[in-house]
């Protein structure tokens, strides 16, 4: 992996299905949009959660997560556009610093959910050197496609976070691939994965 810009690209949906491929107690949250269709593509689960509509809230909602269950591994799934809108996460998170927490955007240059417009990171914007400078010192770009298997080792391992990693992704669009819409579901399903009683 690297911490330089670079101008590989992915497919979003390969991409996630790989990371997810040996998952065992991973809890990934995912950001409204194509990050939630391509995280149900790869398989609904009961540790998954998909945050429809709180645009900037993965992240915080993953840290909340991971300081409350420290030896559970937690992945936020987010693009670029929600990345750039909860940047403040990064300082946060490296102030609390949960060694089981990563957090992968899926980085196209697009804002997905409304037309497709540049985003901020088609003209530079640096996702990963942000949160490198905001304290999360294992912050990178992926560069190659053997990193995508390092990835998902550390991801589901846990223990070696925080770490943000940006995956520079084509823009095609893909089949929207809709998991369930009902909050309370998702959040009793996850509780009960976890081992809590519903509420």
């Amino acid at each position: 992996m690297t911490d330089d810009r670079t101008t590989v690209t992915f497919d979003r949906r390969e991409v996630v299905a790989r990371l997810l491929r040996d998952r065992r107690d991973l809890v990934a949250v995912s950001s409204l949009g194509s990050a939630t269709y391509d995280l149900a593509a790869a398989g609904d689960h009961d540790r998954n959660f998909y945050l429809w509509g709180a645009m900037g809230g993965a992240i915080p909602l993953a840290l909340g997560l991971a300081l409350a269950q420290p030896e559970i591994p937690v992945a936020a799934l987010v693009g670029d556009g929600e990345a750039l809108m909860a940047m403040g996460s990064f300082a946060t998170v490296a102030l609390q610093h949960p060694a089981n927490l990563s957090i992968v955007i899926l980085d196209n240059e697009r804002y997905g959910e409304t037309g497709g417009q540049l985003s901020h990171t088609a003209s530079g914007v640096d996702l990963a050197g942000i949160a490198r400078a905001c304290g999360v010192s294992n912050s990178l770009v992926v560069a190659h496609d053997g990193d995508i298997e390092a990835l998902a080792h550390r991801i589901n391992a846990g223990g070696h976070g925080p770490i943000v990693a940006v995956i520079k992704i084509d823009s095609a669009e893909k089949p929207r691939f809709l998991p369930s819409r009902d909050g309370v579901l998702l959040k009793n399903r996850l509780r009960a994965a976890l081992g809590f009683a519903q509420m």
